[in-house]
C-alpha cells in the first residue's frame, strides 16, 4: 500500500465531508470542493477523519491511492484554512496594483500587462513590490503565481524580475575582458 495513503486526513472544525459513491464533497468556512475518485481507490469516513485506500493489490492502484489522499487533503486544508503564494517585483520602477478582478503590473516593458484575476482567487498588495495571492484551490494558486512570475522571470545578473518571496535566485558574475 502507499505510505501516503496509509496515513488518514485528519478533519479540522467546521469541515463536513460528504461522501456519495466515488464523488467526495467538503465543505468548510472558505466554501466548497469536490473531487471524483478513481474507480480503483476507496474513500470512506471514520469519526474526525477521512481513510484512503486501493480496492486492489495493483501498483497503478496503490499511486493513484497516493495521489488522492495528498489531493483531498489540500482540498480539506483549502476549504478550512485556505493557501497563499506571496511574490515579489524586484527592478527600478517595478510595480503592482490591484483594481478590481484585475492586476496591473508594471514591469519595465513600454506597455503595463493586466492579469485578469480567475474566480476563486483574491490578489492584494500590501506595498507596490508585493503580491500576495490567495485562495483555497492549491493548484489554482500556484498556476496563477506561476503565469505572473511568467510574465517576467528573475535574471541571473542582477536578479531583476517577479519571484517568489521564498525564491533564491542564483546570481552570476558579468563577463570579464
Amino acid at each position: 500500500m502507499s505510505r501516503v495513503a496509509k496515513n488518514p486526513i485528519a478533519l479540522p472544525k467546521g469541515v463536513e465531508v460528504t461522501i456519495n459513491g466515488q464523488n467526495v464533497t467538503v465543505k468548510g468556512t472558505k466554501g466548497s470542493m469536490s473531487l471524483d475518485v478513481p474507480g480503483s481507490v476507496s474513500v470512506a469516513k471514520e469519526e474526525n477523519e477521512i481513510k484512503v485506500g486501493a480496492r486492489d493489490e495493483q501498483t497503478t492502484s496503490n499511486a493513484l491511492a497516493g495521489t488522492v489522499r495528498a489531493v483531498l487533503n489540500n482540498i480539506v486544508t483549502g476549504v478550512s484554512a485556505g493557501f497563499e503564494r506571496k511574490l515579489q517585483l524586484v527592478g527600478v520602477g517595478y510595480r503592482a496594483q490591484v483594481q478590481g478582478r484585475k492586476l496591473n503590473l508594471s514591469l519595465g516593458y513600454s506597455h503595463s500587462i493586466e492579469y485578469n484575476l480567475p474566480e476563486g482567487i483574491t490578489a492584494e498588495t500590501p506595498t507596490q513590490t508585493e503580491v500576495s495571492i490567495k485562495g483555497m484551490d492549491r493548484q489554482l494558486v500556484g498556476q496563477v503565481a506561476s503565469e505572473i512570475r511568467g510574465f517576467r522571470p528573475p535574471e541571473p545578473y542582477k536578479g531583476k524580475g517577479v519571484r517568489y518571496a521564498d525564491e533564491n535566485v542564483r546570481r552570476k558574475e558579468t563577463k570579464k575582458k
